[in-house]
């Protein structure tokens, strides 16, 4: 039982983590670096934000049934993560693209290795998430049935 619960409450710090790490890089890239966030990357703050908060809190207290909403808020994000990817690098998708507000969302502040810009940072981070989120619903399901 130990080592059950151990591994949940790393999965859930790494959850966290990442959140952490997400929402400082973008604070980083917009009052740093100067770079303004289109519409869509706000709606991903949207969902990333909160999850620090969350996900702290229910580390510190050790409630592992946070996942199933930080799941959903990760897949929601995760979602427009996507999207917002697919408007910047398909050319089906940007010449399809809505109008985003004063800022375009096909605009690219950054591109590492030719496909790294900042809403695959963020897919990355609510798929991370995500993975972590079922793992521990799947681990901490099984602790309870008996």
């Amino acid at each position: 039982m130990y080592q059950k619960e151990k591994r949940l409450e790393n999965w859930l710090i790494a959850a966290w983590s990442v959140s952490l790490i997400a929402t400082l890089g973008s604070l980083y890239f917009s009052e740093v670096m100067k770079f303004i966030p289109c519409d869509l990357c706000w709606f991903q703050r949207i969902f990333m934000y909160p999850q620090v908060i969350l996900l702290g809190m229910a580390a510190i207290r050790k409630e592992y049934s946070i996942a199933r909403y930080s799941f959903v808020l990760s897949v929601v994000g995760g979602t427009i993560s996507l999207y917002h990817y697919l408007i910047q690098k398909v050319p089906f998708f940007q010449t399809h693209a809505p109008v985003c507000g004063r800022i375009p969302c096909t605009g690219d502040y950054l591109n590492w290795l030719g496909f790294i810009t900042i809403p695959f940072l963020a897919l990355t981070a609510f798929i991370i998430i995500s993975v972590l989120s079922l793992l521990i619903i799947r681990t901490w399901k099984e602790g309870n049935r008996r």
